[in-house]
């Protein structure tokens, strides 16, 4: 089952921001789709229900960015 997840990221400032989030989440095989919205500092992830918020979260640390 799928789920999904969303996440205020501060650090998101341009298009390279996204593409780095976008494909620091897209390695974990449990992601099944990444939305970045530049404008209000989101990031929606849909997942499968066993990837949890805080595994998101460490994922997006280990690339750079902050997420709450």
């Amino acid at each position: 089952m799928s789920t999904q997840t969303e996440l205020k990221v501060p650090d998101i400032t341009c298009g390279g921001c996204a593409n780095s989030i976008k494909n620091a989440l897209g390695n974990v095989p449990k992601v099944n789709e990444v939305e970045v919205d530049i404008n209000t500092k989101t990031v929606t992830v849909r997942h499968n229900e066993n990837l949890t918020r805080n595994e998101i979260i460490e994922v997006l640390d280990r690339a750079g960015f902050t997420a709450a």
